[in-house]
């Protein structure tokens, strides 16, 4: 199943309000640790974050760096908005959708994304997007779930995939290395701390 981007926001939008909630195990368990980990490679004075979601990053942003955050969700980015103003965090909201970056080439240090290329209709789309934005020398930075190198699980993540995409409108099964392998970075490195599935990508443009 593929869904287009605006089914994708509607999903988004839906799962915007308890979205913290229905993560929050795993975000204890696994997924901060992630996050510290791809947030401490960050580097520059003007850092893109796309698909900011609720704003679960905002903890980890580097200290006197200009930071523009991006989402393609209205509902998904007024949780941002709220928490941005709880946490006093220091960063420019906007909507807009990764596919189609309203920036001008070469602006950005860093880039960095979390969970973001599961959900993209179309992640070649999406990832040039992220190459022309990002400075000559620069580097886009990015923690994804992937399918699985074996052949039993990821014979299982194909299965299930309809049914995660149907209902969040998530993709488990996309292969995001070989993909940004594929849009012109000078070097694509994966970071040794990764696991099976979770994948912590530095590409270098």
């Amino acid at each position: 199943m593929k869904l287009d981007s605006a089914q994708i926001q509607q999903r988004y939008d839906r799962l915007a309000p308890y979205f913290d909630c229905l993560e929050a195990m795993m975000e204890g368990l696994f997924f901060k640790s992630w996050r510290t980990k791809l947030w401490e490679s960050v580097e520059g004075q003007h850092i893109l974050e796309v698909g900011v979601g609720t704003g679960k990053n905002f903890d980890y942003y580097p200290a006197g760096a200009r930071i523009t955050a991006i989402d393609f969700s209205p509902k998904m980015l007024e949780q941002a908005r709220n928490k941005k103003n709880r946490k006093h965090s220091n960063v420019d909201l906007e909507l807009m959708d990764v596919q189609s970056l309203h920036y001008a080439s070469n602006s950005f240090d860093t880039v960095v994304g979390s969970f973001v290329f599961c959900s993209v209709p179309s992640p070649m789309k999406g990832l040039k997007e992220l190459h022309r934005v990002c400075k000559p020398g620069g580097r886009v930075l990015l923690l994804e779930h992937v399918i699985s190198s074996r052949p039993v699980l990821a014979g299982i993540m194909n299965l299930l995939n309809p049914l995660v995409v149907s209902l969040a409108g998530a993709n488990i099964n996309r292969n995001t290395v070989k993909n940004v392998q594929a849009c012109g970075f000078r070097k694509v490195r994966v970071d040794e701390r990764s696991s099976d599935i979770i994948k912590l990508i530095e590409a270098v443009k």
